[in-house]
């Protein structure tokens, strides 16, 4: 097993809003670390990227827990009515992972509250709401996400005026692809 790296800690530490980086190869992966992103999302396997980064990766890929586990430091799980993202996300929790709720909207985000305590939600707008924009769509989620719990927004593209905006109503991270992190990740720390 892998030293664990803190993924929760990791989008809550720091000033302003953290920057997740999405990344398919190692080579995406170094490239986010050096543009200041505080973790990875990370959809194919994990080990190569593992040994490319220092940074935190949590895995969007449905694989098994105990792979998870070896090679990641948190999972995504994705709402379901039937009951089965209540079962992962606790044995996620056993195994020491930092577990992130997948919701699309509102009624799923109370759903899942009634059923688990999740310290983690991502939120992806569901598809279908033709009067609102993605961005207006995860910051209607974000004001139902209970005080305390981390919150990362899930858009189709993101520009550093939503960035701000998202930062502003109290998102803690966004998902950026490793070709626009500099942008999103705001200026570099000063010289101490």
């Amino acid at each position: 097993m892998t030293d664990r790296r803190s993924f929760s800690h990791a989008i809550a530490e720091g000033d302003g809003i953290s920057v997740i980086a999405s990344v398919d190869d190692p080579a995406g992966a170094r490239s986010a670390e050096e543009q200041r992103a505080e973790a990875l999302l990370v959809r194919a396997d994990p080990r190569a990227i593992r040994e490319a980064s220092s940074l935190p990766i949590l895995w969007r890929a449905e694989a098994p827990l105990d792979d998870t586990v070896e090679h990641a430091d948190a999972v995504l799980i994705a709402f379901d009515d039937e009951g089965h993202f209540e079962e992962l996300h606790a044995r996620a929790v056993a195994l020491g992972l930092d577990c992130a709720v997948e919701v699309g909207n509102e009624e799923d985000l109370e759903q899942v509250l009634e059923r688990i305590d999740p310290e983690i939600f991502l939120l992806s707008p569901s598809d279908g709401d033709d009067d609102e924009t993605p961005l207006e769509l995860v910051l209607d989620l974000l004001a139902a996400v209970p005080a305390g719990k981390l919150a990362i927004a899930d858009l189709p593209v993101v520009t550093p005026r939503e960035t701000l905006e998202l930062e502003q109503a109290g998102c803690d991270a966004v998902i950026a692809t490793s070709r626009n992190i500099e942008a999103l990740a705001g200026d570099l720390p000063p010289d101490v």
